[in-house]
């Protein structure tokens, strides 16, 4: 069967394969369109096999909120390099799968993973692994988190790098996305001092005691620095212990507090977090080809 232009150009805008890759496909399927665009697949899915052990710290963070503002989900998907986060290919992915979150409130990663990224469509493992086979890059859906309340929930996403959602009681959707850009740029621990763990302070103290003693001073008043430093520490990890990031004179305890508002919870996440990143280094390298000639 003659293989004509226009079924390479079908092909193409299917599959995302490039044109060489189609002609060849639809040669060996006989010109069947069909088979030719399971074959690439296959293709593709054999490529991001191999792949899938490469280091993906670049991306996006994406939010994705309900119209009435009840609901929201934060997720991260991974790739490479910036530069492909920023094509649009992989950036409607990205978008897709924050709205599947939003609408199907998936149990866990892997629940998300198996799950339709279009209704009716492949999953969003198997789209995943197309995106792998057409941008020549590893890519993950990395975490996620959704967030349902009856009270008032604030969004900031800053750039792509960095999304934070904060559920409040009382207060107003303003009040609420400014903490939400105060967490981001203080990065809190934990809502309060209630929610600091013992095992926490306990090592902070013991860090502190032994950094006083070597000053010589009497025990009592080690245990009094030493008590203050406690102090410090738990403003500085704690939301409403921290001094508002636009308004430093005032903490966030006072804020909510004037507007009769309190934090229930936060969820800060950022891009790459975690994740071991290979450090390049371009002179060792060459100094190590040339060694190796």
């Amino acid at each position: 069967m003659s293989i004509t232009a226009g079924m390479v150009k079908e092909l193409r805008e299917r599959t995302g394969s490039g044109m060489m890759e189609c002609k060849k496909a639809l040669v060996e399927a006989n010109g069947d369109m069909e088979v030719a665009v399971e074959n690439l697949r296959k293709s593709g899915l054999a490529k991001a096999d191999k792949k899938a052990g490469r280091v993906a710290a670049e991306g996006l963070i994406i939010i994705e909120l309900s119209a009435d503002g009840k609901r929201a989900a934060v997720v991260e998907v991974n790739s490479e390099t910036d530069f492909v986060a920023k094509k649009d290919e992989f950036q409607s992915f990205a978008n897709k799968v924050a709205q599947r979150i939003l609408k199907s409130s998936p149990a866990s990663l892997e629940a998300l993973l198996d799950m339709p990224l279009d209704d009716g469509g492949v999953s969003v493992d198997e789209a995943r692994k197309e995106m792998i086979a057409k941008l020549g890059e590893n890519m993950n859906v990395r975490r996620f988190t959704l967030v349902e309340t009856n009270g008032v929930l604030g969004a900031y996403l800053h750039g792509s790098r960095i999304g934070v959602l904060v559920e409040m009681q009382g207060g107003n959707e303003e009040l609420a996305k400014d903490i939400a850009m105060h967490v981001a740029a203080s990065r809190p621990v934990c809502v309060s001092e209630d929610e600091v763990s013992a095992e926490m302070i306990q090592k902070e103290r013991e860090i502190f005691a032994a950094q006083a003693e070597q000053s010589g001073k009497p025990a009592d008043i080690i245990s009094k620095m030493v008590d203050g430093r406690i102090k410090k520490f738990l403003a500085e990890v704690t939301l409403v212990g921290q001094p508002f990031v636009k308004d430093p004179d005032t903490t966030v305890a006072q804020l909510l507090s004037k507007a009769g508002a309190k934090v229930i919870s936060f969820q800060r996440m950022e891009l790459g977090e975690g994740i071991e990143k290979k450090v390049e280094n371009f002179a060792e390298e060459v100094a190590a080809q040339a060694r190796g000639k």
